[in-house]
């Protein structure tokens, strides 16, 4: 494990001079691709695929908290390539069954209705706000950030705020779902959880669990935010495009694994015992109910970080109000913990919006007639 040492983590990592001086080789691969997308700005077929590049590390990097980061969490001691090869065919999996199933679509429609319309059009030329929207969300991520990728890349796609109000919509009721269940999972179960976990032995039945959950919680994650990553190409991909598309992401996830989560696996790690494989199956247990019952009552994009972010924000204060010992500190500790997940949200949204907006001039318009500058 020595390989994956990283830079102390005790200080605060927001300190900006701290941060600029940590991450060189970072920021210089930032700039460069700020650079790049102010080149290839007018020519659309490479700005289409460097949007997509961008997009697909950007969307796996960020996106790897939720519905991989539990999975990490657990299977510390197991080797990397291991876990990779797992979750990366079932990614494939998923992604060829929608590609074959809804003819060249790989989201599932997400981005493209049965009916051949879309909230979402693909640009026939791409602007500058588009293609730096994954730069954004990876500059984010390396604050470890858990901001919704669904919100900072799709809502500058969005053709007007129909396309951003019912997400937003759609993603704020799952917040609140996630949030009461899970609540009501871990305080009313508490007492029960506690004295079955209490024992760092467990049933090699939990592993298996973990990984059937693990697995069936990621296809449905790609079932949702895998048109983060598509929408920067066609709706209906051809062969070539297709397996560009599967085969970058596939490696993407090799490296996240090899890197075991990287700067924003701490958001995961700091929950209480989430690295116990009985804790961690029931948290992706949770999500991924909730993912399926969202997947199926309509094929409105969603943030899933916003879920997810419920989940644990619903079992961290369960726990810190079922707790026998007396004193605030854990609640106060919980409840910290969920104003800043919560707050690193409400900021990628409204980053997300003001790209949008940067993007379109319809949601611009839109934006400004709202709040009465029009």
């Amino acid at each position: 494990m020595n390989k994956f040492k990283r830079s102390d983590r005790s200080r605060p990592y927001l300190n900006i001079l701290d941060f600029m001086i940590q991450e060189k080789a970072f920021l210089a691969l930032i700039i460069i691709g700020i650079v790049l997308a102010g080149i290839f700005t007018g020519n659309s077929q490479a700005a289409m695929w460097l949007g997509f590049f961008f997009a697909a590390y950007a969307t796996v990097a960020n996106d790897s908290i939720q519905s991989l980061g539990t999975f990490i969490e657990s299977n510390k001691t197991r080797r990397w390539w291991v876990l990779w090869l797992y979750i990366g065919g079932i990614f494939l999996a998923t992604v060829i069954f929608s590609w074959v199933y809804f003819d060249g679509d790989v989201t599932f429609q997400r981005l493209l209705k049965p009916d051949g319309t879309t909230k979402y059009p693909h640009p026939e030329n791409f602007s500058f706000f588009q293609i730096i929207a994954p730069l954004v969300l990876l500059i984010l991520t390396r604050l470890r950030m858990p901001v919704s990728t669904t919100f900072l890349i799709l809502s500058v796609f969005s053709a007007d705020t129909s396309g951003i109000t019912s997400v937003v919509m759609k993603s704020l009721s799952g917040y609140a779902m996630a949030f009461i269940l899970s609540f009501a999972v871990w305080y009313f179960s508490y007492n029960l959880i506690k004295t079955f976990f209490k024992s760092r032995k467990f049933h090699k039945g939990w592993s298996v669990a973990q990984w059937i959950v693990s697995g069936s919680l990621w296809a449905v994650w790609v079932m949702q935010d895998g048109a983060n990553i598509a929408v920067y190409l066609p709706r209906q991909q051809t062969l070539t495009q297709f397996i560009i598309f599967a085969t970058t992401i596939f490696a993407g996830l090799g490296l996240l694994f090899y890197l075991r989560g990287d700067k924003i696996q701490k958001v995961v790690s700091e929950k209480s015992r989430i690295s116990d494989i009985r804790a961690a199956t029931l948290v992706d247990l949770t999500y991924v109910i909730l993912l399926i019952y969202k997947l199926f009552i309509s094929t409105v994009p969603m943030s899933t970080t916003w879920l997810f972010l419920g989940i644990i924000g619903g079992r961290e204060i369960a726990i810190s109000l079922a707790r026998t010992k007396k004193g605030k500190k854990h609640r106060k500790k919980a409840g910290k913990m969920i104003f800043k997940d919560f707050a690193y949200a409400i900021i990628g949204l409204t980053i997300s919006i003001a790209l949008a907006a940067a993007a379109n001039p319809s949601i611009r318009e839109a934006i400004l007639e709202a709040v009465g500058l029009r």
